[in-house]
């Protein structure tokens, strides 16, 4: 149509659950979904870590040979608390600038199954 622009999508952030309690359901939405953007060769910004839904969505992209990122709090990398990250990490001060870095490095963004922090991601990028 003349006169539309349409934005590629390069980078989709990914807001989701890190819980390692995992219904078969929502884990294969997540490894579909990390497939799907793989394969239209889109890169992945989620909030770091290998557990949960997290892990799915980010191991199904990387497994495509698509850039990686994780944004996350250097609180929760003590004790290693969500596991090692797949791929590039960039660790922040606090919850608060992890949401806003997500959200300048990323062009669209989608939830997948999560808890009140996944809700509250969600809802800050949609406002």
């Amino acid at each position: 149509m003349k006169g539309v622009s349409v934005r590629k999508i390069k980078k989709f952030c990914v807001f989701c659950e890190a819980n390692s309690k995992k219904d078969v359901a929502f884990v294969n939405a997540a490894f579909h979904l990390g497939e799907v953007l793989g394969k239209r060769k889109i890169d992945l910004v989620y909030g770091g870590g290998r557990l949960g839904l997290m892990g799915c969505v980010s191991t199904a992209v990387a497994q495509h040979e698509r850039q990686v990122l994780g944004i996350i709090p250097s609180a929760f990398t003590v004790n290693n608390l969500v596991g090692e990250t797949c791929g590039k990490e960039i660790k922040v001060a606090t919850m608060h600038e992890r949401l806003l870095t997500m959200m300048e490095l990323s062009d669209a963004f989608i939830a997948l199954p999560g808890g009140f922090g996944t809700l509250e991601e969600l809802f800050q990028m949609i406002s």
